[in-house]
């Protein structure tokens, strides 16, 4: 009796070191996930984006930007002009700009010598991402005044996000997470169901080409995703709110550039799991947690480590994520975001490529 339970245990124990990809994927997941929330994830600010505007650079202005660049917290972009704040925010440029007054050094002067008057810096922050703008704010605070001005005045404006809600951030990021788990993940595990059980071959069988049998499971998940495009944009523009200055129009259509990339991506998939479970592990952990991690959803890309951020640009849902909540939040024309959308469809045309030329030397 034991013998044949020892027996049975080794054939189990075989069974799974056989499957390699399974075995891969129990045993990277853990090692990812640990670097990633021990080392790489962090939720201070870093590397943030500042630039100054002064009409006079005089020895107070000077000594506050000085110790600015010296904070490794923020990289000082340099001096621009009032007019081109809003441009040099709504194009990434930087993430905060610092307007001293005029009398700056004569109110810090005065400060200084008991007079009760204060020198004044207007703080212009770019808060379409809640995750950074009001760490942002709070940290250039505290180095100003550490500099000259012991007791200056802040006035902060928070531009294309006024109010600070969760939701302007956080719409993005679920788009591009959803779209993944409608698309890729059923695309998925509905191709290599059909292996499983054995339809797939009855399929190939028939007049229809399998190029075409493919394109035929795809359609219908890709008009469901359509129709929950269409649901999670009434719901966030309708119920909570969420600006779409940029343009409708403009978001749908990038959206569809991204649903036929996270078709692809579940097409390629398929292609290398030969179980339903194993698609649901590759198509749930190794791609909903790029998303989580390394997109900008719930951490700044800023915040990675340099090998991290060269990594996330291989990361679909970064582009998407980036580019939506320029348009939604900022008001930038479909035009303003390119580079994210040549990008994309760049993608799109490699994954669809090689997931066809995949799935067709496995049929022959």
């Amino acid at each position: 009796m034991k013998q044949n339970f020892g027996s049975f245990i080794r054939k189990e124990s075989l069974h799974i070191l056989r499957d390699k990809r399974t075995m891969l994927i129990v045993m990277l997941i853990p090692v990812v996930l640990m670097i990633l929330f021990g080392f790489a994830i962090s939720t201070e600010v870093n590397n943030i984006n500042v630039v100054a505007v002064a009409s006079e650079r005089t020895d107070g202005i000077r000594d506050a930007v000085e110790r600015l660049s010296q904070n490794e917290y923020f990289t000082f972009k340099g001096y621009i002009q009032q007019d081109e704040i809003d441009s040099y925010l709504r194009s990434g440029k930087a993430s905060a700009a610092i307007v001293f007054s005029p009398d700056y050094d004569r109110r810090a002067m005065q400060a200084a010598m008991g007079v009760p008057t204060k020198p004044i810096i207007q703080l212009i922050v770019d808060a379409s991402n809640v995750n950074t703008a009001g760490s942002a704010t709070a940290y250039l605070q505290g180095v100003l005044l550490g500099s000259a001005s012991q007791q200056a005045m802040f006035e902060t404006r928070m531009l294309f996000n006024p109010q600070m809600k969760s939701a302007y951030n956080f719409v993005p990021g679920i788009m591009g997470l959803i779209f993944i788990l409608v698309c890729a993940m059923m695309t998925s595990v509905s191709i290599v169901r059909e292996k499983e059980v054995g339809t797939m071959e009855i399929l190939l069988v028939s007049p229809v080409r399998p190029v075409k049998i493919i394109f035929a499971k795809m359609i219908p998940y890709f008009v469901i995703s359509c129709v929950v495009l269409v649901m999670i944009l009434l719901l966030a523009r309708y119920l909570l709110g969420v600006p779409m200055s940029g343009g409708v129009w403009g978001i749908f259509a990038l959206s569809l550039l991204y649903l036929i990339l996270s078709l692809s991506l579940g097409l390629l998939v398929s292609t290398i799991a030969n179980s339903q479970m194993v698609a649901l592990l590759v198509s749930a952990m190794v791609m909903m947690m790029p998303i989580l991690m390394l997109s900008g959803m719930l951490f700044p890309i800023e915040n990675l480590p340099l090998f991290f951020q060269v990594v996330s640009n291989i990361v679909p849902a970064r582009w998407y994520i980036d580019a939506v909540r320029k348009m939604m939040i900022q008001g930038l024309p479909l035009v303003a975001v390119w580079k994210n959308g040549v990008i994309l469809l760049g993608m799109t045309v490699v994954l669809l490529g090689v997931s066809l030329k995949k799935f067709n030397d496995k049929l022959e």
